[in-house]
């Protein structure tokens, strides 16, 4: 939290509550005098990260709090809709929560069989299945390779097509037997680091949920909504999310309105690695805001 630098009597907007680990950090900094914002797209995640909050401050004395079922796409309208006009501090974390990629439910994770769903938030419309199932070949090599950076992402395609002729695909197994054939592989060699059918499994869930559209969205809004001084944070979790932060940084500061305060991104450590080998591919970026943008009076 040094970087971000949470103060007492600050309005913070915790963008992805997850299990409420970084909102019991914020709500610590900014004491009594200060507001917490927590969004998140899950209501379990929202449920689970109140309650660890006010655990956490049992005794002490809590910020106004409130906690909202939205996507950080959704930042200007909420703040909007809470008469919120600047916050000090905005913090996204772009990972997954681990309780949603273990979900059999969900289609994440290849441990346990389920639907090929792979909706982070239920009210979306479009699953990984409609995807595998209603896209062109070259749609989906593009979805493969673009999001992914999955080599064989033309061979993948192909078997999908040839599979979804004979029946709809509609599970987890299923998918990664497609895969893990059109790539020649067991999903179950000890030879690969991680499993064959990774990659297409991520850019399906990002398509799925509009990740990277929802981050320029949130990117695009920031400015607009942190007060002179004030702070955004980014933990990003692939190349991807990583370069989307690391430019739109960049062209705030050539146009004035950011200073960046990690001229590289923050990595874990060893040790944090070693408690959650999750964080392992984590990135932090902050940017500082230091002037007016366009629109402001």
């Amino acid at each position: 939290m040094l970087l971000v630098d949470p103060r007492p009597g600050e309005t913070v907007v915790d963008a992805t509550v997850g299990h409420g680990g970084h909102s019991g950090l914020l709500a610590g900094a900014i004491g009594s005098a200060g507001r917490l914002i927590g969004l998140d797209m899950d209501e379990g995640n929202l449920a689970r990260a109140r309650d660890r909050v006010e655990k956490a401050m049992a005794g002490k004395p809590n910020p106004r709090s409130d906690w909202i079922r939205a996507n950080f796409a959704e930042l200007e309208s909420v703040l909007a809709e809470l008469g919120v006009n600047s916050v000090d501090v905005i913090l996204a974390d772009l990972g997954v929560s681990t309780d949603q990629l273990l979900d059999s439910s969900r289609g994440f994770s290849f441990g346990e069989d389920g639907p090929l769903d792979m909706r982070i938030d239920q009210r979306l419309e479009t699953t990984a299945a409609d995807l595998v199932n209603r896209l062109g070949e070259n749609e989906l090599s593009d979805l493969i390779f673009n999001s992914s950076q999955e080599r064989f992402s033309r061979r993948i395609a192909k078997r999908i097509c040839e599979a979804r002729r004979e029946k709809r695909i509609r599970t987890v197994s299923e998918l990664v037997r497609i895969v893990c054939s059109a790539m020649g592989v067991s999903g179950h060699s000890p030879q690969h680091r991680i499993h064959p059918a990774t990659r297409t499994f991520l850019a399906l869930r990002m398509a799925v949920n509009h990740e990277l559209e929802n981050l320029e969205q949130l990117l695009d809004a920031a400015p607009k909504r942190l007060s002179v001084g004030g702070r955004l944070a980014v933990i990003s979790f692939h190349s991807g999310e990583d370069r989307i932060v690391k430019q739109n940084f960049l062209d705030r500061k050539r146009d004035g309105v950011y200073e960046i305060r990690t001229k590289k991104p923050v990595q874990a450590s060893s040790e944090e690695i070693q408690r959650n080998p999750r964080a392992r591919s984590a990135k932090l970026r902050v940017a500082l805001r230091l002037a007016s943008v366009q629109g402001e009076a």
